[in-house]
């Protein structure tokens, strides 16, 4: 029975997942989600108690696998100079997966308070793996580099996602903008 459980609601997020993905928050619905994974509605209720349960969920379980994706990368190379790009090549090559569509969309969307906390949570703990890499560089003010380096991850995101222009442009602009920002 708790496999049984476990494998529902795995599916139901996968679903959220999708349907995020798709159309953003305004798809995210239980309707939607009982049709996706062919359960009854009342029966999405017995996992998930709102929707923004399901958004919270969700981060619970995408952002560490995300992150890790991210950590890998920065562990893989040598150098804080090569860790920073890492951290920043990583994040625009996770813009294509399923998962980081759903964040994107959660992230725009009207969440309650603890949902919204679970998200900064997630990207300060995304943020601080760059810091050492930064305070290394010699930076004062480590902490403040790594979320201006951020924001510029932020907006590559942005740009890939209007697709306008090619996403290896993008990625180079941002690699190139955070190298020279974070040597001066």
């Amino acid at each position: 029975m708790a496999e049984h459980r476990s494998m529902q609601r795995a599916a139901l997020l996968d679903a959220a997942r999708s349907l995020l993905s798709e159309g953003g928050t305004e798809a995210l619905t239980f309707p939607a989600l009982a049709e996706r994974t062919g359960l009854a509605r009342s029966s999405v209720y017995e996992y998930f108690r709102s929707r923004a349960a399901v958004v919270e969920e969700l981060c619970e379980v995408d952002f560490p696998a995300w992150a890790a994706e991210v950590e890998a990368a920065m562990a893989a190379v040598d150098g804080a100079e090569a860790q920073v790009e890492a951290y920043v090549r990583a994040q625009l090559a996770l813009v294509g997966d399923r998962r980081h569509r759903a964040v994107v969309a959660i992230s725009a969307s009207e969440l309650d308070a603890g949902a919204r906390e679970k998200i900064r949570a997630a990207h300060g703990g995304l943020v601080a793996m760059i810091v050492e890499a930064l305070r290394e560089m010699g930076h004062a003010e480590p902490r403040l580099a790594a979320m201006l380096v951020q924001g510029v991850v932020d907006s590559a995101v942005r740009r890939i996602e209007l697709g306008v222009e090619d996403p290896s442009v993008v990625a180079e602009a941002a690699v190139s903008m955070v190298r020279g920002g974070v040597r001066g």
